[in-house]
Formats: structure tokens, C-alpha cells, sequence
């Protein structure tokens, strides 16, 4: 495996960066047509904004509709790239994702389904219907780091775990961000004209939400999650934190309500300060705020009993539960 070369993020020079990496893509392309898969969040974005300052037309941006998402993501982002001019079709493969995802339990057996799924189903579909040869999708230094150091598989590595795009897929991948860790990431971002709704986002899980249900993702234990989200995400969105999240645990607890037992769900919130993702602290929000929480959540989600609070930094802890 080559070595990657780290750019800091005191150390990048931006302008320079973007001009470098959009005339790279511009000649591994040439004439033909590259596609790319738009998430929102800021590595995605980042490299939508170098692949079309590059290609213009000639890249095909999709939002993968997968059914795992935040409430209302595809349209909000589409609608924010449509005002940079960056044309964003949305596919909807809910159907997809949730057949592939049935029965599975295990986290990594969860994050190969998804992989299959996207890059050789979904994907595969795409790059026949648009004669692409080349897939731009923004692996960071990090993603490497824990894949290759058995932590996590990031659903987006594969040079580093012995697989040929090429081979396995049908297309060459590109991967302009491979140097920088989030904070750089979050520079260029903002220098190639993304709003800061875009550059300074949290970081969002490649499995998305299927990384915040522990056991099996249904549709119904994914609608769980995501309404908790939009609650934490809503509360939280005053604190200066790297990343929160909601988990629904596989196990059941017992609570009680109008007097009587209810077998019902947990939820887990985790908040983390963190600088690029390698160590993280738990932010320590006020007990009035937890409470809130707690309240909001017990209330407004469905069969929710009990709602925690994780205490615990990374190392040993990892961001995500799963």
C-alpha cells in the first residue's frame, strides 16, 4: 500500500490546493465523464465543487436517496448545490438498501451490505447509463487510518484493503481529499464557495443512519433513530460540538408509562470535542440540557423508555457505537 502523504490544515494553501486537484481531475478525465455521489456532508461537497470547477457538465452528480437518511436531506442539499449551479439528480433506491440490509445484525456485515449496494448495484447501474469511467468520492486520511488499523472499515476504501475498483466495479475511483483530515477538508470547502451550513457541518457516518441503530437497520428501527436525530440535531444546534448523534440499542428495557410496565426502546446521545476526529471528549452539556433531551425524546418518539448519555472519550470509545 502506497503511503499517503498528510497536507495539514496549517499547512494547506487552498487556493493553490483547488487549483492543483482540479486540473488533475481534469486531465485523468480528459474528454469522457466522471460521476459522483453527493451525501451533504462536507467531504462530498468539497469534492462536488473541485469535480465541477473541473469538469462542469461533463460531471454527473447524484444524491443516493437510500432511505437511511436525515429527515429531508435530499431535497436541502439538492436545492443548495442547485443555487452554486451544480445540477444534483436524485435516485431513489430505498428499496435497495433495505433488502440488502434485511436480517443483518453485524455492524461490518451492515457496512459491506451497503458498500455492495451502492458502489455495484446502484452505482454500477449509473456509470453504464452515463458511460462513465471514473467515480470521485471524498476518501479522507482518517477513513484510511481506521480502516488499515482494523478500528472500522470506511464504506468508501478500497487500495487499502486489496480491491480494485476497476476490477470489483466496473470504474476507476478518484480521490482528490486523500491528504487532508477533516480540518482541512473544512478549508477547502469553504474556499471553493460552500455555504457554512455546508463546510462547517458534522461529520455523517458513510452507513448514515444504519451506523446508529445497533442490530438489524428496518425501516421502522431507522425512522426511530431519525426522529431522535432531528430532535438532538434541532437542541443541539446552539452547542459549539465536532459531532452528536442518537444510537437506538438492539436491547430492549423496561420502563413505565400511565402506570404501567412497557418493554420499550433506549436511545443513546453522544457529543463529542474533537479537532480531526483521532481523539474526542465528551462535551459536557448542562444536566438541564440532558433533561430536556431525555423529555423530548421519551415524549416524541415512539416506544422510547430510556435515554442515556455516553461518558466515555475516544480512546477507548470510538465516535460512532457501531
Amino acid at each position: 500500500m502506497a503511503q499517503v502523504k498528510e497536507i495539514t490544515a496549517s499547512s494547506l494553501d487552498t487556493k493553490e490546493f483547488i487549483k492543483e486537484k482540479a486540473a488533475e481531475i481534469s486531465q485523468i478525465v480528459g474528454n469522457g465523464v466522471a460521476i459522483n455521489a453527493l451525501s451533504g456532508g462536507v467531504d462530498s461537497s468539497a469534492v462536488t465543487m473541485l469535480a465541477h470547477k473541473a469538469l462542469g457538465e461533463r460531471l454527473k452528480t447524484y444524491f443516493i436517496d437510500n432511505g437511511i437518511m436525515r429527515e429531508g436531506e435530499p431535497q436541502q442539499i439538492v436545492s443548495i448545490f442547485q443555487k452554486l449551479g451544480v445540477t444534483v439528480q436524485i435516485v431513489d433506491a430505498q428499496d435497495e438498501f433495505f433488502n440488502a440490509l434485511k436480517g443483518i445484525e453485524d455492524p461490518e456485515e451492515k457496512r459491506e451490505a451497503i458498500t455492495q449496494t451502492f458502489y455495484k448495484k446502484v452505482f454500477g447501474k449509473l456509470v453504464k447509463q452515463s458511460n462513465a469511467k471514473y467515480l470521485l468520492q471524498g476518501t479522507i486520511l482518517t477513513d484510511i487510518d481506521e480502516t488499515v488499523a482494523g478500528i472500522k472499515r470506511q464504506h468508501n476504501v478500497f487500495e487499502q484493503l486489496g480491491i480494485d475498483p476497476q476490477e470489483a466495479f466496473g470504474y476507476k475511483i478518484l480521490e482528490p481529499l486523500v491528504q487532508l483530515r477533516k480540518d482541512g477538508v473544512r478549508k477547502v470547502a469553504e474556499a471553493t464557495g460552500l455555504p457554512v451550513s455546508i463546510y462547517n457541518r458534522m461529520p455523517f457516518p458513510g452507513p448514515a443512519l444504519s451506523a446508529r441503530v445497533i442490530g438489524e437497520a428496518t425501516r421502522e428501527r431507522i425512522a426511530l433513530v431519525r426522529k431522535a436525530t432531528t430532535i438532538l440535531e434541532k437542541e443541539l444546534s446552539g452547542v459549539k460540538a465536532f459531532q452528536y448523534m442518537a444510537i437506538l440499542h438492539k436491547n430492549r428495557v423496561t420502563g413505565m408509562r400511565d402506570n404501567k410496565r412497557e418493554f420499550g426502546q433506549q436511545i443513546e446521545i453522544r457529543c463529542w470535542d474533537s479537532i480531526d476526529a483521532r481523539k474526542a471528549s465528551p462535551t459536557q452539556l448542562s444536566f438541564a440540557m440532558l433533561d430536556k433531551l431525555a423529555a423530548r425524546i421519551v415524549t416524541e418518539v415512539p416506544g422510547v423508555v430510556s435515554v442515556t448519555y455516553n461518558i466515555t472519550p475516544k480512546p477507548p470509545s470510538t465516535m460512532e457505537a457501531v
